[in-house]
């Protein structure tokens, strides 16, 4: 009763320092990291050990999912440069070049395991970037690299992950034996996802009430992740694919009744999983600070920093020089430049890590070498990047003055003008003597004369689904032909929504 009057009460505590956050524009993953480090100072709070198979499939699946979702293709295709980049050649080095510091700081930790901590640390949390700089409205080509990013460092990362920890517990993993596996694995995941992607959107047709399709969302979604994991392939990974995938379909099937509700539960729910993760490592550094004695606390200190410290100057170095050699300078799909020095260092300052280190600290076997020190110094640096980095972000982005820019503004002045066009277009059968199809033929005209329509004329709802429906439609093609975003499709979709919601109410 003890630890979940606890939760209860640092679940409101999470939810005040958000807010917090907000106001000062601050990454709110930092002042959870802060919250965390006291509780594990706090004499009297309970120690609390989370099963380490639970703590990935528990922390990660809703999360990646949530981000993959809303992951635009025709962006990520765009600018898949940078975003291979960062994903796989960054995480590669920062798995090498933290797994020789720790070696060389601890000898006594095994190869194996050192490799295990780079991968930990390797992946950086993009949702502690992007809630700073989505309120300074940087370049959108930023965020998609961010973004872009974080969907798919997680499934490198942890690939290597799994091998190091396989090998630190089970034995040496044969050098010949690598390629094959990654690339089953890689394989397989995807066309896992592609398959339960197809199942999923087969049996969400026959689903009409919100609180069941709520449920089954996520039990998909932990599905997905533990018959991936069962069939040894990336949960990761086939998560991502079949979020994605999923994305494409879904607005065409599910109602808005039940679209609405869902986005705002999942919103909610990856909130309460980034506290509960900040918690957890705090209740279970507890009784690892208890252990260390003067000495040992010292070297554990100096082997957290050094790692932290190798991160962030792996992501700069491999930042300008990418950036040096051209690699983001090229044009995309669109003509428009996708590097720029000063994006560069956005980019390479944007390297806090979060709830996907906690969650793969966490999932270490209890036996593991050197778990106390990989978990401290893990959580150590997800601590110092999210306020080193995290607090700084916003004022260095003002002292750069990073252009801002109007792409999604501009792909949503379209869709909304498309849309509209769409649903004068479902009013022309009607004929001029039906005085309500009329009256919303001048109500369209008159939004797209001048696209400030204010006047709302009475219809019947089967008339208004009529036109949302056309509009939904034309909206889907405008996505599905890459002549607009998910970011624009997601603004315009959510006002379709409640214009369908308006229209029910009316039966």
């Amino acid at each position: 009763m003890a630890v979940f009057d606890l939760v209860i009460a640092l679940l409101l505590a999470g939810a005040a320092l958000a807010a917090f956050a907000r106001r000062l524009g601050l990454p709110y993953p930092a002042l959870l990291a802060l919250a965390g480090a006291g509780l594990a100072l706090v004499p009297g709070t309970p120690t609390v050990m989370l099963d380490p198979e639970l703590a990935l499939v528990l922390f990660v699946a809703p999360v990646l999912l949530d981000a993959a979702f809303d992951a635009s293709p025709r962006d990520l295709r765009e600018h898949w440069r940078p975003v291979a980049s960062l994903a796989l050649v960054a995480v590669a080095l920062t798995v090498a070049a933290v797994a020789v510091t720790v070696h060389g700081l601890v000898p006594e930790m095994p190869w194996a395991a050192a490799v295990a901590l780079g991968a930990i640390v390797a992946p950086p949390d993009a949702a502690a970037a992007t809630a700073v700089l989505r309120q300074l409205r940087p370049p959108h080509r930023l965020l998609v690299i961010l973004e872009g990013e974080s969907l798919f460092n997680d499934a490198s990362a942890l690939l290597i992950y799994r091998l190091a920890v396989g090998a630190a517990v089970g034995g040496a993993v044969a050098g010949a034996d690598v390629v094959p596996t990654l690339l089953f694995v890689s394989v397989g995941s995807i066309v896992l996802g592609l398959v339960l992607a197809r199942v999923t959107l087969v049996v969400n047709t026959s689903i009409r009430d919100v609180a069941t399709s709520v449920i089954v969302q996520f039990i998909g979604t932990f599905g997905v992740w533990l018959l991936a994991e069962g069939l040894h392939l990336s949960g990761i990974l086939t998560v991502v694919v079949y979020a994605m995938s999923v994305a494409r379909d879904a607005p065409a099937i599910m109602p808005a009744r039940i679209r609405i509700p869902s986005y705002a539960v999942w919103e909610v729910v990856v909130f309460v999983l980034n506290v509960l993760a900040f918690i957890l490592v705090g209740l279970q550094l507890k009784p690892i600070l208890a252990r260390l004695d003067r000495p040992t606390a010292v070297a554990y200190l100096g082997t957290a920093a050094a790692v932290c410290a190798t991160v962030i100057l792996v992501r700069v170095v491999w930042v300008w020089a990418s950036e040096s050699l051209g690699h983001w300078g090229h044009r995309g799909a669109s003509g428009r430049r996708c590097g720029s020095p000063r994006n560069a260092v956005i980019v390479a300052w944007c390297g806090m890590r979060g709830i996907v280190t906690l969650a793969a600290a966490l999932a270490l076997p209890r036996e593991f070498p050197q778990r106390d020190l990989i978990l401290f110094t893990a959580f150590c640096v997800v601590l110092g990047t999210l306020v080193l980095q995290g607090l700084t972000l916003r004022p260095l982005m003002r002292r750069l003055g990073v252009e801002q820019d109007d792409e999604v503004e501009r792909e949503v002045r379209l869709a909304r003008e498309e849309t509209t066009r769409a649903a004068v277009a479902a009013l022309d059968g009607l004929g001029e003597q039906h005085e309500l199809g009329r009256l919303l033929r001048r109500k369209y005209e008159s939004r797209l004369a001048g696209m400030n329509g204010n006047g709302e004329s009475d219809s019947t709802a089967e008339l208004a689904r009529r036109v949302v429906a056309a509009e939904r439609r034309r909206l889907v093609e405008l996505r599905a032909d890459g002549t607009i975003g998910d970011d624009a499709f997601h603004k315009v979709e959510e006002e379709l929504d409640w214009a369908e919601l308006s229209a029910e109410s009316r039966d």
